[in-house]
């Protein structure tokens, strides 16, 4: 350690759910073995974090599922987002260099389970994910277990690739689960958030024409047709799985869903032509409610969509890197302005991603 260097770090954490964002000092964490330990630059502020803070989803009939009951113990330090510069590694690092500027793979395993052996570590049954199970991104530093999570952005904007690893790799990962479409088949994407937008600007630089936005908003309807969409639906309208499926002339074959309420699910799976994939992305809650023998006589496809793999954010980067990609608007506040950020998220006060910056970035 050079004289003069902190020993200390801060972290913006909640000590009871729901409770206040604020910053707490703890000792400056040494990385072991694999590690690194970076300087957080960027933090992405994710919809997940909303509901982390929160602390439970709506699973429907008033019912919640709580994180407390999946491990999640306060003090939570919230970020999975997270662009940083390495300050310090470990012995067994290898050869990332103190200074490198990286985005990180958040979704990391126990690394021993069946899951995690198959490189699906954002699958596994114990996992150590970052602002989840283990402090993330919303601090002065961030320390990762092993520094083959870093991915290299050399050429890309940082503030822009730090929601590349968890908004930006879920909608990568889910529009993988229905591609290859079929010439004169469509795919409709329901939510125009910041998810939604960035699905339909990627399906854009993938040669997708044939997408229609589905939203309640009027002015992010008007969004996602400057992002590419061909056509829109706004959902509150009466006939909205009409329109959509008429929009589609009859050959609606995916809907990936960003909202994931029982609203969204049953107006997708009233628009799905046969052999259509419903593919649920958002976590707002609620029950499936649908008759089963239309599932079989339209033989229709209905899978979840989480987070993705190491290998596929590798590729994202690489895909957003060569097609010149633009990144959504974001919005940067202070690291500070935590506590607000997850708040007005949650309010639906944000057009597209909010980034925490640090005080050297």
């Amino acid at each position: 350690m050079s004289q003069g260097e902190s020993t200390e770090t801060r972290r913006y954490e909640f000590r009871e759910f729901q409770g206040p964002i604020e910053a707490s000092a703890y000792p400056l964490p040494e990385p072991e073995g694999a590690g690194v330990l970076l300087r957080v630059d960027y933090c992405g502020v994710c919809h997940s974090d909303v509901h982390i803070h929160e602390g439970y989803y709506a699973i429907g009939d008033g019912k919640r599922m709580s994180f407390a009951d999946r491990g999640v113990v306060p003090p939570v330090t919230l970020g999975h987002e997270i662009v940083g510069t390495v300050v310090r590694k470990g012995p067994d690092a290898g050869d990332v260099a103190i200074g490198a500027q990286r985005l990180v793979y958040p979704w990391i395993g126990c690394g021993t389970c069946s899951a995690c052996r198959r490189q699906e570590e954002n699958m596994c049954a114990a996992p150590r994910y970052l602002g989840v199970f283990a402090p993330g991104g919303y601090a002065d530093h961030v320390l990762v277990p092993d520094a083959r999570y870093l991915v290299d952005i050399d050429g890309l904007d940082p503030a822009t690739a730090a929601p590349l690893a968890c908004s930006g790799l879920t909608t990568y990962s889910a529009i993988h689960k229905v591609l290859p479409l079929a010439d004169g088949q469509w795919i409709a994407i329901v939510g125009c958030g910041g998810l939604g937008q960035i699905a339909l600007r990627l399906l854009e630089a993938m040669g997708e024409t044939n997408v229609i936005a589905v939203d309640v908003s009027d002015d992010k309807l008007a969004l996602a047709k400057q992002a590419g969409a061909a056509a829109v639906v706004n959902a509150t309208d009466a006939d909205a799985a009409t329109q959509l499926s008429r929009r589609a002339g009859g050959e609606l074959a995916a809907v990936l869903d960003f909202v994931g309420n029982e609203q969204t699910a049953n107006l997708a799976l009233a628009a799905l032509g046969k052999g259509g994939r419903y593919v649920l992305v958002g976590l707002h809650g609620g029950e499936l409610r649908y008759p089963l023998p239309f599932i079989a006589t339209k033989a229709l496809l209905i899978t979840g969509s989480y987070v993705g793999r190491l290998d596929e954010l590798q590729s994202l980067v690489d895909f957003v890197r060569d097609r010149k990609m633009a990144g959504i608007p974001v919005e940067h506040r202070s690291m500070q302005a935590a506590d607000g950020a997850v708040r007005d998220l949650a309010a639906g006060k944000v057009a597209g991603r909010i980034i925490l910056s640090s005080e050297k970035a």
